[in-house]
């Protein structure tokens, strides 16, 4: 399913706390656990589409994999694993994948007749609500034919590995994404001095999104995902 709409945030949080859980057990150290499980996940994004896609169920997979490398890790750790921890984009999509940031500016670029402040936050908060209310029909309308979605996992957790392109595609990505409202909750936030949008998933930040908008309709979709970069917004603020 990821390789066409993505993994809902639930499960792809509760996948990367299950292998943590794991590989804790086995090593007895969260630091080298969370060593293992990013090297799980980067194997999982060397494979190929044809692979992922005919893969019955990723989670165990990804389990089996941090099972064998637990059982095979060196010790102490080996020298530089921290440094390696972070694969470049290039690296965990190929190089025909365009960094996020540089993609970023190649797309805003191409942006035509940006709408002003007050439009731009009633748009995001109309997208706020057709994802919340899972109105794929909605958030089509809001929608520019061909918009694209972007998603930065950092390779941290398991999700869409190339962006997605067209507005029927980039609605049903991120109502998938957004699923299992129970636990994901959405709002609209401040994010970089623009209006965009939170996920939260069991009370802690677990998606970031800013939406870029022209001519009323949202053209392009940037989701942070990556744990690491969402460190400062599950931060507790100081006493």
């Amino acid at each position: 399913m990821d390789h066409v709409v993505g993994v809902p945030l639930a499960e792809s949080l509760d996948e990367r706390r299950h292998l943590l859980d794991v590989a804790c057990r086995a090593l007895g150290d969260r630091v080298a656990a969370e060593r293992v499980v990013d090297e799980a996940y980067r194997r999982w994004y060397r494979l190929t589409d044809p692979e992922r896609v005919g893969m019955t169920s990723p989670r165990v997979w990804l389990t089996q994999v941090v099972d064998d490398a637990c059982l095979t890790r060196p010790v102490p750790p080996w020298p530089g694993a921290r440094e390696r921890a972070i694969p470049a984009v290039g690296e965990l999509y190929g190089e025909d994948v365009e960094p996020l940031e540089r993609a970023r500016s190649s797309v805003r670029a191409r942006r035509a007749r940006p709408v002003p402040a007050r439009r731009e936050h009633e748009i995001t908060v109309a997208v706020r609500q057709a994802c919340g209310d899972q109105d794929g029909s909605r958030l089509r309308s809001l929608l520019a034919p061909d918009a694209t979605a972007f998603f930065d996992s950092g390779g941290k957790i398991r999700a869409l590995t190339r962006p997605v392109h067209g507005g029927e595609q980039v609605a049903r990505s991120l109502l998938v994404l957004l699923a299992g409202q129970r636990r994901v909750t959405l709002c609209t936030g401040s994010v970089n001095g623009r209006t965009g949008l939170v996920a939260r998933c069991d009370g802690r930040v677990a998606a970031v999104l800013t939406l870029d908008i022209a001519d009323s309709l949202v053209l392009r979709v940037w989701a942070v995902l990556n744990p690491d970069k969402l460190r400062s917004w599950n931060r507790s603020p100081p006493r």
